[in-house]
Protein backbone atom coordinates (compact mmCIF):
# COMPACT_ATOMS: atom_id res chain seq x y z
CA UNK A 1 0.00 0.00 0.00
CA UNK A 2 1.36 3.38 -0.96
CA UNK A 3 1.59 5.99 1.75
CA UNK A 4 2.34 9.69 1.33
CA UNK A 5 6.09 9.10 1.69
CA UNK A 6 6.00 6.65 -1.20
CA UNK A 7 5.12 9.26 -3.76
CA UNK A 8 7.83 9.34 -6.40
CA UNK A 9 7.28 12.31 -8.69
CA UNK A 10 10.57 12.97 -10.45
CA UNK A 11 11.53 15.43 -13.15
CA UNK A 12 13.72 12.77 -14.73
CA UNK A 13 10.62 10.63 -15.31
CA UNK A 14 9.53 12.42 -18.42
CA UNK A 15 8.78 11.28 -21.94
CA UNK A 16 9.82 14.18 -24.11
CA UNK A 17 10.16 14.72 -27.83
CA UNK A 18 13.07 13.19 -29.69
CA UNK A 19 15.77 15.68 -30.67
CA UNK A 20 13.26 18.50 -30.57
CA UNK A 21 10.64 16.65 -32.62
CA UNK A 22 7.26 15.38 -31.42
CA UNK A 23 7.63 11.94 -29.92
CA UNK A 24 5.46 10.18 -32.49
CA UNK A 25 7.67 11.36 -35.39
CA UNK A 26 10.50 9.13 -34.21
CA UNK A 27 8.74 6.23 -35.95
CA UNK A 28 8.96 6.44 -39.73
CA UNK A 29 6.13 5.80 -42.18
CA UNK A 30 8.02 2.78 -43.45
CA UNK A 31 8.27 1.37 -39.94
CA UNK A 32 4.56 1.92 -39.31
CA UNK A 33 3.72 0.14 -42.55
CA UNK A 34 6.04 -2.75 -41.72
CA UNK A 35 4.59 -3.10 -38.22
CA UNK A 36 1.05 -3.17 -39.54
CA UNK A 37 1.92 -5.63 -42.31
CA UNK A 38 3.43 -8.00 -39.79
CA UNK A 39 0.45 -7.79 -37.40
CA UNK A 40 -1.95 -8.40 -40.28
CA UNK A 41 0.04 -11.46 -41.33
CA UNK A 42 -0.20 -13.06 -37.88
CA UNK A 43 -3.85 -12.19 -37.13
CA UNK A 44 -4.92 -15.84 -37.56
CA UNK A 45 -2.35 -16.83 -34.93
CA UNK A 46 -3.63 -14.09 -32.63
CA UNK A 47 -7.19 -15.36 -32.98
CA UNK A 48 -6.14 -18.96 -32.33
CA UNK A 49 -4.29 -17.89 -29.17
CA UNK A 50 -7.28 -15.80 -28.10
CA UNK A 51 -9.64 -18.76 -28.45
CA UNK A 52 -7.26 -20.98 -26.51
CA UNK A 53 -6.97 -18.48 -23.66
CA UNK A 54 -10.65 -17.60 -23.47
CA UNK A 55 -11.59 -21.27 -23.25
CA UNK A 56 -9.89 -21.63 -19.88
CA UNK A 57 -11.77 -20.89 -16.66
CA UNK A 58 -9.39 -18.52 -14.90
CA UNK A 59 -11.35 -16.55 -12.35
CA UNK A 60 -9.19 -14.92 -9.69
CA UNK A 61 -9.87 -17.75 -7.24
CA UNK A 62 -9.26 -20.51 -9.82
CA UNK A 63 -5.54 -20.95 -9.27
CA UNK A 64 -5.07 -23.77 -11.75
CA UNK A 65 -6.74 -21.83 -14.55
CA UNK A 66 -4.87 -18.61 -13.83
CA UNK A 67 -1.62 -20.53 -13.73
CA UNK A 68 -2.43 -22.17 -17.06
CA UNK A 69 -2.74 -18.72 -18.66
CA UNK A 70 0.44 -17.71 -16.87
CA UNK A 71 2.33 -20.70 -18.30
CA UNK A 72 1.26 -19.76 -21.80
CA UNK A 73 2.36 -16.18 -21.26
CA UNK A 74 5.69 -17.37 -19.87
CA UNK A 75 6.27 -19.55 -22.95
CA UNK A 76 5.50 -16.59 -25.24
CA UNK A 77 7.92 -14.37 -23.35
CA UNK A 78 10.64 -17.02 -23.47
CA UNK A 79 10.13 -17.19 -27.23
CA UNK A 80 10.83 -13.45 -27.33
CA UNK A 81 14.08 -14.05 -25.48
CA UNK A 82 12.95 -13.03 -22.01
CA UNK A 83 14.30 -14.36 -18.78
CA UNK A 84 11.12 -15.45 -16.98
CA UNK A 85 10.60 -15.74 -13.26
CA UNK A 86 7.42 -17.14 -11.73
CA UNK A 87 6.66 -15.79 -8.26
CA UNK A 88 4.63 -18.56 -6.66
CA UNK A 89 1.64 -18.03 -4.41
CA UNK A 90 -0.26 -20.71 -2.54
CA UNK A 91 -3.67 -19.04 -2.56
CA UNK A 92 -3.90 -17.23 -5.88
CA UNK A 93 -2.25 -17.63 -9.25
CA UNK A 94 1.48 -17.15 -9.65
CA UNK A 95 2.84 -13.83 -10.90
CA UNK A 96 4.77 -14.10 -14.17
CA UNK A 97 7.65 -11.69 -14.76
CA UNK A 98 9.51 -11.63 -18.07
CA UNK A 99 12.64 -9.49 -18.40
CA UNK A 100 14.01 -8.53 -21.81
CA UNK A 101 17.41 -6.88 -22.21
CA UNK A 102 18.33 -4.79 -25.23
CA UNK A 103 20.67 -2.20 -26.61
CA UNK A 104 18.25 0.70 -26.55
CA UNK A 105 17.58 3.41 -24.00
CA UNK A 106 15.48 3.50 -20.87
CA UNK A 107 13.39 0.96 -19.05
CA UNK A 108 9.78 0.06 -19.74
CA UNK A 109 7.14 -1.82 -17.78
CA UNK A 110 4.20 -3.61 -19.43
CA UNK A 111 1.42 -4.95 -17.19
CA UNK A 112 -1.43 -7.26 -18.11
CA UNK A 113 -3.59 -9.51 -15.94
CA UNK A 114 -4.19 -13.23 -16.23
CA UNK A 115 -7.43 -13.53 -14.25
CA UNK A 116 -11.10 -12.89 -15.00
CA UNK A 117 -14.15 -12.34 -12.79
CA UNK A 118 -15.93 -15.52 -13.89
CA UNK A 119 -16.33 -18.71 -11.80
CA UNK A 120 -15.42 -22.20 -12.92
CA UNK A 121 -17.95 -23.61 -15.37
CA UNK A 122 -18.47 -20.36 -17.28
CA UNK A 123 -16.51 -21.57 -20.31
CA UNK A 124 -18.73 -24.65 -20.59
CA UNK A 125 -21.79 -22.39 -20.63
CA UNK A 126 -20.51 -19.92 -23.21
CA UNK A 127 -17.18 -20.79 -24.82
CA UNK A 128 -15.29 -18.63 -27.29
CA UNK A 129 -17.23 -17.84 -30.46
CA UNK A 130 -17.22 -15.36 -33.31
CA UNK A 131 -20.40 -13.63 -34.45
CA UNK A 132 -20.79 -10.57 -36.66
CA UNK A 133 -17.05 -9.85 -36.61
CA UNK A 134 -16.91 -9.88 -32.83
CA UNK A 135 -15.22 -12.40 -30.58
CA UNK A 136 -17.19 -13.43 -27.50
CA UNK A 137 -16.34 -15.35 -24.36
CA UNK A 138 -15.43 -14.94 -20.68
CA UNK A 139 -12.49 -12.55 -20.37
CA UNK A 140 -12.11 -12.03 -24.11
CA UNK A 141 -11.96 -8.25 -23.60
CA UNK A 142 -10.92 -8.07 -19.96
CA UNK A 143 -8.27 -8.88 -20.73
CA UNK A 144 -7.15 -11.82 -22.85
CA UNK A 145 -7.04 -9.71 -26.03
CA UNK A 146 -5.02 -7.02 -24.26
CA UNK A 147 -2.58 -9.57 -22.84
CA UNK A 148 -1.99 -10.97 -26.31
CA UNK A 149 -1.69 -7.45 -27.75
CA UNK A 150 1.37 -6.88 -25.58
CA UNK A 151 3.06 -10.07 -26.80
CA UNK A 152 2.17 -9.53 -30.45
CA UNK A 153 3.31 -5.89 -30.35
CA UNK A 154 6.72 -7.04 -29.15
CA UNK A 155 6.80 -9.69 -31.87
CA UNK A 156 6.06 -6.98 -34.45
CA UNK A 157 8.97 -4.88 -33.16
CA UNK A 158 11.21 -7.95 -33.29
CA UNK A 159 10.19 -8.48 -36.91
CA UNK A 160 11.58 -5.01 -37.73
CA UNK A 161 15.01 -5.90 -36.36
CA UNK A 162 17.76 -7.02 -38.72
CA UNK A 163 19.73 -8.79 -36.01
CA UNK A 164 19.23 -10.25 -32.55
CA UNK A 165 19.40 -6.91 -30.77
CA UNK A 166 15.85 -5.83 -31.59
CA UNK A 167 14.59 -4.46 -28.28
CA UNK A 168 14.45 -0.65 -28.41
CA UNK A 169 14.77 -0.35 -24.61
CA UNK A 170 17.72 -1.15 -22.42
CA UNK A 171 15.35 -3.23 -20.32
CA UNK A 172 11.68 -4.16 -20.58
CA UNK A 173 9.72 -5.98 -17.90
CA UNK A 174 6.41 -7.70 -18.73
CA UNK A 175 4.33 -8.57 -15.65
CA UNK A 176 1.47 -11.06 -15.84
CA UNK A 177 -0.76 -10.17 -12.88
CA UNK A 178 -2.80 -13.12 -11.48
CA UNK A 179 -5.18 -11.19 -9.21
CA UNK A 180 -6.08 -7.82 -10.73
CA UNK A 181 -9.82 -8.47 -10.57
CA UNK A 182 -9.65 -8.66 -6.76
CA UNK A 183 -7.41 -5.64 -6.29
CA UNK A 184 -3.95 -7.13 -7.03
CA UNK A 185 -3.09 -8.05 -3.41
CA UNK A 186 -0.37 -10.51 -4.49
CA UNK A 187 0.98 -8.77 -7.57
CA UNK A 188 1.09 -5.16 -6.39
CA UNK A 189 4.42 -5.54 -4.54
CA UNK A 190 5.89 -7.13 -7.68
CA UNK A 191 4.60 -4.34 -9.91
CA UNK A 192 5.87 -1.71 -7.52
CA UNK A 193 9.31 -3.30 -7.37
CA UNK A 194 9.72 -3.13 -11.13
CA UNK A 195 8.07 0.29 -11.40
CA UNK A 196 10.81 1.71 -9.15
CA UNK A 197 13.23 1.75 -12.09
CA UNK A 198 10.77 2.14 -14.98
CA UNK A 199 10.73 5.24 -17.16
CA UNK A 200 7.38 4.43 -18.73
CA UNK A 201 4.53 2.01 -17.98
CA UNK A 202 1.93 0.72 -20.43
CA UNK A 203 -1.10 -1.18 -19.11
CA UNK A 204 -2.98 -3.55 -21.40
CA UNK A 205 -6.58 -3.11 -20.26
CA UNK A 206 -8.92 -2.91 -23.24
CA UNK A 207 -9.76 0.35 -24.92
CA UNK A 208 -13.09 1.86 -23.91
CA UNK A 209 -16.14 0.70 -25.85
CA UNK A 210 -15.93 3.88 -27.96
CA UNK A 211 -12.22 3.27 -28.65
CA UNK A 212 -10.76 5.73 -26.13
CA UNK A 213 -7.48 4.96 -24.39
CA UNK A 214 -7.14 5.86 -20.71
CA UNK A 215 -4.91 8.67 -19.46
CA UNK A 216 -6.50 9.14 -16.02
CA UNK A 217 -8.23 6.96 -13.47
CA UNK A 218 -9.78 7.81 -10.15
CA UNK A 219 -8.07 6.63 -7.02
CA UNK A 220 -9.94 4.24 -4.76
CA UNK A 221 -9.89 3.67 -1.02
CA UNK A 222 -11.69 0.65 0.44
CA UNK A 223 -12.61 1.67 3.99
CA UNK A 224 -14.32 -0.03 6.95
CA UNK A 225 -15.91 1.75 9.91
CA UNK A 226 -16.40 -0.58 12.88
CA UNK A 227 -18.86 0.80 15.45
CA UNK A 228 -19.27 -0.55 18.97
CA UNK A 229 -22.15 0.41 21.26
CA UNK A 230 -23.92 -1.34 24.12
CA UNK A 231 -26.53 -4.08 23.86
CA UNK A 232 -29.81 -3.94 25.79
CA UNK A 233 -33.33 -5.35 25.64
CA UNK A 234 -35.13 -3.16 23.11
CA UNK A 235 -38.49 -3.56 24.81
CA UNK A 236 -37.69 -3.70 28.53
CA UNK A 237 -34.78 -1.30 29.05
CA UNK A 238 -33.78 0.33 25.76
CA UNK A 239 -32.40 3.36 27.65
CA UNK A 240 -29.51 1.20 28.83
CA UNK A 241 -28.47 0.47 25.26
CA UNK A 242 -26.25 2.48 22.93
CA UNK A 243 -27.21 1.64 19.38
CA UNK A 244 -24.33 1.19 16.98
CA UNK A 245 -26.87 1.11 14.15
CA UNK A 246 -28.27 4.54 15.01
CA UNK A 247 -24.76 5.94 15.15
CA UNK A 248 -24.04 4.24 11.84
CA UNK A 249 -27.09 5.94 10.33
CA UNK A 250 -25.79 9.35 11.37
CA UNK A 251 -22.36 8.54 9.95
CA UNK A 252 -23.86 7.24 6.71
CA UNK A 253 -25.65 10.54 6.13
CA UNK A 254 -22.52 12.50 6.97
CA UNK A 255 -20.41 10.38 4.66
CA UNK A 256 -22.91 10.80 1.85
CA UNK A 257 -22.61 14.57 2.18
CA UNK A 258 -18.91 14.33 1.24
CA UNK A 259 -19.72 13.33 -2.33
CA UNK A 260 -19.17 16.34 -4.55
CA UNK A 261 -17.47 18.45 -1.88
CA UNK A 262 -14.37 18.12 -4.05
CA UNK A 263 -14.72 17.85 -7.83
CA UNK A 264 -15.10 14.24 -8.87
CA UNK A 265 -15.07 12.84 -5.33
CA UNK A 266 -17.62 10.15 -4.50
CA UNK A 267 -18.17 8.51 -1.12
CA UNK A 268 -20.50 5.54 -1.10
CA UNK A 269 -21.61 3.49 1.89
CA UNK A 270 -22.28 0.33 -0.04
CA UNK A 271 -22.77 -2.23 2.75
CA UNK A 272 -24.11 -1.96 6.32
CA UNK A 273 -23.91 -4.94 8.67
CA UNK A 274 -25.21 -4.65 12.20
CA UNK A 275 -27.32 -6.03 14.99
CA UNK A 276 -28.38 -9.57 15.84
CA UNK A 277 -32.17 -9.39 16.43
CA UNK A 278 -34.88 -6.74 16.17
CA UNK A 279 -35.53 -6.88 19.93
CA UNK A 280 -31.90 -6.13 20.82
CA UNK A 281 -30.32 -2.69 20.78
CA UNK A 282 -27.45 -3.21 18.35
CA UNK A 283 -24.04 -3.50 19.98
CA UNK A 284 -22.06 -3.56 16.74
CA UNK A 285 -22.31 -2.29 13.18
CA UNK A 286 -19.96 -2.10 10.21
CA UNK A 287 -19.99 0.35 7.30
CA UNK A 288 -18.19 -0.60 4.10
CA UNK A 289 -17.23 2.56 2.25
CA UNK A 290 -15.93 3.22 -1.25
CA UNK A 291 -14.04 6.49 -1.74
CA UNK A 292 -13.02 7.65 -5.22
CA UNK A 293 -11.20 10.81 -6.24
CA UNK A 294 -9.56 12.17 -9.38
CA UNK A 295 -6.60 13.84 -7.70
CA UNK A 296 -4.30 12.78 -4.90
CA UNK A 297 -4.85 16.01 -2.96
CA UNK A 298 -8.64 15.62 -3.04
CA UNK A 299 -8.35 11.99 -2.07
CA UNK A 300 -6.20 12.85 0.94
CA UNK A 301 -8.63 15.61 1.95
CA UNK A 302 -11.67 13.34 1.60
CA UNK A 303 -10.02 10.56 3.58
CA UNK A 304 -9.21 13.05 6.34
CA UNK A 305 -12.87 14.13 6.40
CA UNK A 306 -13.96 10.50 6.67
CA UNK A 307 -11.58 10.09 9.59
CA UNK A 308 -13.19 13.08 11.33
CA UNK A 309 -16.65 11.55 10.85
CA UNK A 310 -15.39 8.26 12.27
CA UNK A 311 -13.98 10.01 15.32
CA UNK A 312 -17.06 12.14 16.02
CA UNK A 313 -20.00 10.78 18.02
CA UNK A 314 -23.71 11.48 17.89
CA UNK A 315 -24.92 8.60 20.06
CA UNK A 316 -23.15 8.80 23.41
CA UNK A 317 -20.69 6.03 24.29
CA UNK A 318 -20.59 4.52 20.80
CA UNK A 319 -17.02 4.18 19.59
CA UNK A 320 -15.73 3.81 16.04
CA UNK A 321 -12.51 2.60 14.43
CA UNK A 322 -11.55 3.30 10.82
CA UNK A 323 -9.66 0.70 8.80
CA UNK A 324 -8.32 1.20 5.29
CA UNK A 325 -8.27 -2.18 3.54
CA UNK A 326 -6.81 -1.00 0.24
CA UNK A 327 -5.89 2.25 -1.43
CA UNK A 328 -4.91 2.99 -5.00
CA UNK A 329 -3.77 6.54 -5.67
CA UNK A 330 -5.32 8.27 -8.67
CA UNK A 331 -3.76 7.93 -12.08
CA UNK A 332 -3.46 11.62 -12.84
CA UNK A 333 -2.94 13.05 -16.29
CA UNK A 334 0.28 14.91 -15.65
CA UNK A 335 2.46 16.27 -18.45
CA UNK A 336 4.52 13.07 -19.01
CA UNK A 337 1.33 11.02 -19.32
CA UNK A 338 -0.22 13.69 -21.53
CA UNK A 339 2.81 13.46 -23.83
CA UNK A 340 2.33 9.70 -24.09
CA UNK A 341 -1.34 10.25 -24.92
CA UNK A 342 -0.50 12.85 -27.57
CA UNK A 343 2.00 10.46 -29.14
CA UNK A 344 -0.58 7.64 -29.22
CA UNK A 345 -3.20 9.93 -30.76
CA UNK A 346 -0.79 11.17 -33.42
CA UNK A 347 0.38 7.65 -34.24
CA UNK A 348 -3.22 6.49 -34.56
CA UNK A 349 -3.88 9.37 -36.99
CA UNK A 350 -0.93 8.24 -39.09
CA UNK A 351 -2.31 4.70 -39.00
CA UNK A 352 -5.63 5.99 -40.29
CA UNK A 353 -7.97 6.00 -37.32
CA UNK A 354 -9.18 8.56 -34.81
CA UNK A 355 -8.15 8.15 -31.19
CA UNK A 356 -8.99 10.03 -28.03
CA UNK A 357 -7.86 9.70 -24.45
CA UNK A 358 -10.25 9.74 -21.53
CA UNK A 359 -10.57 9.58 -17.76
CA UNK A 360 -12.48 6.79 -16.05
CA UNK A 361 -13.69 6.08 -12.55
CA UNK A 362 -12.39 2.53 -12.29
CA UNK A 363 -8.91 1.61 -11.06
CA UNK A 364 -6.31 -0.68 -12.60
CA UNK A 365 -2.63 -1.45 -12.19
CA UNK A 366 -2.05 1.90 -13.89
CA UNK A 367 -3.00 3.52 -10.57
CA UNK A 368 -0.07 1.74 -8.94
CA UNK A 369 2.54 2.80 -11.49
CA UNK A 370 1.19 6.32 -11.94
CA UNK A 371 0.94 6.78 -8.18
CA UNK A 372 4.69 6.13 -8.04
CA UNK A 373 5.40 8.88 -10.54
CA UNK A 374 5.91 6.69 -13.61
CA UNK A 375 4.46 8.13 -16.87
CA UNK A 376 1.64 5.68 -17.56
CA UNK A 377 -0.90 5.03 -20.27
CA UNK A 378 -3.73 2.49 -20.09
CA UNK A 379 -6.50 1.10 -22.26
CA UNK A 380 -4.05 -0.03 -24.92
CA UNK A 381 -5.71 -3.32 -25.77
CA UNK A 382 -8.18 -3.85 -28.64
CA UNK A 383 -11.63 -2.26 -28.57
CA UNK A 384 -14.38 -4.17 -26.79
CA UNK A 385 -17.14 -3.92 -24.24
CA UNK A 386 -19.65 -5.52 -21.86
CA UNK A 387 -16.82 -6.49 -19.51
CA UNK A 388 -17.77 -8.74 -16.57
CA UNK A 389 -21.03 -9.60 -18.32
CA UNK A 390 -22.29 -12.52 -20.44
CA UNK A 391 -22.08 -10.43 -23.62
CA UNK A 392 -18.40 -9.47 -23.27
CA UNK A 393 -16.83 -9.00 -26.69
CA UNK A 394 -13.87 -7.74 -28.72
CA UNK A 395 -14.12 -6.00 -32.08
CA UNK A 396 -11.98 -8.16 -34.36
CA UNK A 397 -11.37 -5.29 -36.78
CA UNK A 398 -9.71 -3.34 -33.95
CA UNK A 399 -7.00 -5.93 -33.26
CA UNK A 400 -4.58 -5.11 -36.09
CA UNK A 401 -4.65 -1.31 -35.72
CA UNK A 402 -4.45 -1.43 -31.90
CA UNK A 403 -1.58 -3.92 -31.77
CA UNK A 404 0.25 -1.87 -34.39
CA UNK A 405 -0.35 1.29 -32.35
CA UNK A 406 1.01 -0.38 -29.22
CA UNK A 407 4.16 -1.49 -31.04
CA UNK A 408 4.67 1.99 -32.48
CA UNK A 409 4.12 3.61 -29.10
CA UNK A 410 6.75 1.35 -27.54
CA UNK A 411 9.22 2.37 -30.26
CA UNK A 412 8.38 6.04 -29.73
CA UNK A 413 8.80 5.82 -25.97
CA UNK A 414 12.13 4.05 -26.30
CA UNK A 415 13.43 6.70 -28.66
CA UNK A 416 12.33 9.62 -26.54
CA UNK A 417 15.30 11.81 -25.75
CA UNK A 418 14.95 12.05 -22.01
CA UNK A 419 14.14 8.51 -20.97
CA UNK A 420 16.42 7.67 -18.08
Amino acid sequence: MLGPSSRRISTRRTVAGVYGRPMHNSVTDAELAALRQHVESVLPDFMADLERMVNVDCGSYSKSGVDEIGHWLADMLVDLGAAVEVEANADFGDTVVGVLEGGGAGQALIVGHLDTVFPDGTVAERPFEIRDNRAYGPGVDDMKAGLLAGVYALRAIRALGEDGDWLPFRRLVFVGNPDEEIGSPVSTPVIRRHAETADVALVLESARENGDIVSARKGIADLRLQLTGRAAHAGVEPEKGRSAIVEAAHKTLALNELSGRWAGVTVNVGVINGGIRPNVVAEACELQVDLRAASRGDMEAAEAAIREIAESTTVADVTCTLERRHRWWPMEKNEPTAELARAAIALADRLGFELRDAATGGASDANTTSGMGVPTLDGLGPVGGADHAPGEYVEIDSIVPRVTLLAALLLSAARAQRLR
